[in-house]
């Protein structure tokens, strides 16, 4: 049971995150729409705003890669 648990809670939480980043990806363009940024405005938004979310990813994988010794 408790491999189960393991599988729910790895995908729960990956589940979690990437609706948590879309929804975030969603309301920076939400934002940039909004204050009419444009396309240069719209991209600074999202690189400005983006490279927390972005962080978060690069640190998923090198665990991946970590983990499974990879690296």
């Amino acid at each position: 049971m408790e491999a189960v648990e393991q599988f729910v809670n790895d995908w729960g939480l990956l589940l979690g995150v990437g609706t948590l980043i879309s929804f975030m990806a969603f309301i920076i363009w939400d934002l940039a729409k909004k204050s009419n940024a444009g396309k240069f405005g719209t991209f600074i938004l999202f690189v400005g705003l983006g490279v927390g979310m972005l962080g978060y990813i690069i640190k998923v994988v090198i665990q991946y890669f970590m983990e499974s010794g990879a690296i």
